[in-house]
């Protein structure tokens, strides 16, 4: 015999299954992802500039002096390419969202409630937390690294441009043709590794944060499961994920945006491991820290924008709160 807890429980999974979920997650993903985009963009020009790695592989005559900063890389941005190139690559990242977001999402609540099971309170153990978000970020990573891909490459275009070089893709079917003609399938996963490991340490800061702030707060506080409770914890887990992603996502775009060979080889890195060390020696450790401000500035709000309009949409279709 089912509790009203239970039944409840029963008919929100009937009423919403996984690929409702799915839905739900990639609409949220998508509000937030295009609100905060021009800081994923400058982020991006912030964490290639001054590489090491480019020094040593291209001609004096090639090198350009590097922005210094996040305002005055915006700023170059806009001055020299136009306001809307803001947004470049803003499509392939929507995409990138819709796959990365609902599948993390989804594996995440499936993990949690019927493989890892909560606590006989109902909390949810902060181990079983960090595994579960690992465990789904990295999952949804794989699936999406293809337009992870094509996001970082068209978001240097413009910079391309403005060195003399030839721009690479006319849009971004064109981007995916070129990539998967040049380096196969195969070359649709470069810089899958570090991609995925990145996305491991972001999840364990924003999923495992989120949950754990969240449930911490209405199990010890007087706070109710509303908007305040939700920025709260929002808060905290863009901050969590910024300063444990930000390494490993420096490394995951110098990798993506590396020279290759014809058979699809990097010509700059052998490994994540070898672009990690590379980037210490020639550059100093705080180089795995370039582009943080505007990392954590866009994950601050990306992280509020995409958990409240979560929470709100399950609210309005009526499934139970995350």
């Amino acid at each position: 015999m089912l509790s009203k807890k239970e039944e409840k429980n029963a008919s929100f999974s009937e009423r919403w299954p996984r690929t409702d979920k799915f839905i739900l997650s990639a609409c949220a993903a998508s509000v937030a992802e295009l609100v905060t985009f021009p800081l994923d963009l400058t982020k991006t020009r912030l964490q290639i500039q001054g590489e090491a790695a480019v020094r040593n592989y291209e001609d004096a005559s090639r090198r350009t002096i590097p922005y210094r900063g996040m305002l005055r890389t915006a700023a170059g941005i806009i001055q020299e390419e136009g306001v809307l190139k803001l947004w470049r690559g803003a499509t392939p990242a929507v995409y990138r969202h819709i796959v990365y977001s609902g599948v993390r999402m989804v594996a995440y609540e499936h993990l949690r409630d019927s493989v890892l099971g909560r606590a006989a309170d109902g909390s949810f153990p902060l181990w079983k937390a960090v595994l579960g978000g690992m465990t789904a970020g990295a999952i949804g990573q794989f699936f999406a690294s293809p337009t992870d891909l094509v996001k970082v490459q068209m978001q240097v275009e413009g910079k391309r441009r403005l060195e003399g070089k030839p721009l690479r893709f006319r849009g971004v079917h064109h981007a995916f043709v070129k990539i998967l003609s040049d380096g196969g399938i195969r070359g649709l996963w470069a810089g899958w590794v570090p991609n995925v490991q990145r996305a491991a340490l972001v999840n364990m800061g924003d999923l495992t944060t989120y949950d754990s702030v969240k449930h911490f707060l209405l199990l010890n506080t007087s706070l109710q499961d509303n908007s305040i409770t939700h920025s709260i914890a929002s808060g905290c887990s863009g901050l969590v994920a910024a300063v444990l992603g930000t390494p490993a996502d420096v490394i995951k775009t110098r990798i993506m945006n590396q020279p290759r060979n014809e058979q699809g080889k990097g010509l700059l890195y052998k490994s994540s491991t070898d672009c990690l060390f590379q980037a210490i020696q020639g550059e100093g450790f705080l180089s795995l820290y370039k582009g943080f401000i505007p990392t954590w500035m866009r994950m601050a709000p990306w992280s509020l924008v995409f958990w409240l309009s979560y929470e709100q949409i399950r609210r309005i279709t009526g499934i139970s709160s995350f």
